[in-house]
């Protein structure tokens, strides 16, 4: 039997969604170990003077929980 936890993260790239959700996995991964799943939730854009300036995606991450 296993239990798993989900977070939250958003990543930003001036390249693409891609690029911005792998940032998310990459960077969380780097704290959070055995990660299992990442769900893109949301994405969005951040705009300056009506151009895109950034890809920002909403990652769920779900990791497993260590036992004893």
């Amino acid at each position: 039997m296993s239990v798993y936890k989900v977070v939250e993260v958003i990543g930003t790239s001036e390249k693409s969604w891609e690029a911005a959700a792998m940032e998310a996995v990459e960077t969380a991964s780097k704290s959070l170990r055995d990660l299992r799943i990442a769900e893109v939730d949301q994405m969005d854009l951040k705009l300056e003077n009506g151009k895109v300036a950034a890809y920002r995606v909403r990652v769920k991450l779900s990791f497993k929980i260590q036992g004893d």
